[in-house]
């Protein structure tokens, strides 16, 4: 199977809608993330990282999962080190749950990774059941998201030939700036489309605004 959930030590609301994306993957838990695995009814098979957010409760219902322990001071999140290891398993498609929300600095640093996942062909989103996150490259891209839900484009770099369909106000290659926030705040009125001809930029959905 190539397809794995990475749990993440960020916020989670546990919908339908996450519940249903994270069906028949393989799941790699990091650090603090375990802790989702119970809300998810899932059964982790790796837990790696540093362990500085695992409580003893935690580690004691989890102690039969495999562990790759990592030393505090090391060069790369616990999430990015749960990341490499679903790649090195063969992972092409990995749904990053718990990802957003807690602390800025990783969020954002998993949004740099989902990009960089995105560069290596390789699927990726991250969701907290309340939000979820795309990666935007050049070329088309799909969103299934429910009619009403709150959908913004936010730039990582200048964007140069975007296209916005399927939502309220609809762009025609337009030309947008890093730190516009033109792209921010539109409405699905069904599946999304964006088509991007040069930059890199994120897509964020929250589907329970359309309920």
């Amino acid at each position: 199977m190539t397809r794995f959930v990475v749990l993440l030590g960020g916020d989670l609301t546990a919908t339908r809608r996450l519940k249903s994306q994270i069906q028949k993957a393989r799941i790699i838990a990091a650090d603090g993330g375990m802790a989702h695995a119970r809300t998810l009814g899932l059964s982790p098979e790796l837990w790696v990282g540093d362990f500085d957010s695992t409580s003893d409760e935690l580690a004691e219902r989890h102690k039969d999962v495999a562990r790759h322990a990592f030393p505090v001071e090391k060069d790369k999140t616990d999430g990015e080190i749960a990341v490499d290891e679903a790649t090195r398993l063969g992972a092409r498609e990995i749904v990053m749950v718990g990802g957003l929300g807690g602390q800025a600095d990783h969020a954002l640093a998993h949004l740099g990774l989902i990009l960089k996942l995105g560069r290596r062909r390789v699927s990726a989103f991250i969701t907290s059941g309340h939000e979820e996150a795309y990666p935007i490259l050049n070329g088309t891209h799909h969103f299934d998201v429910p009619r009403g839900s709150r959908f913004s484009v936010i730039p990582f770099t200048d964007l140069a030939g975007l296209d916005l369909d399927g939502v309220r106000w609809p762009l025609t290659n337009r030309s947008v700036p890093l730190g516009s926030s033109l792209t921010v705040s539109n409405v699905a009125t069904g599946p999304v489309t964006v088509r991007l001809s040069q930059g890199y930029a994120v897509a964020l959905a929250y589907p329970e605004s359309a309920a």
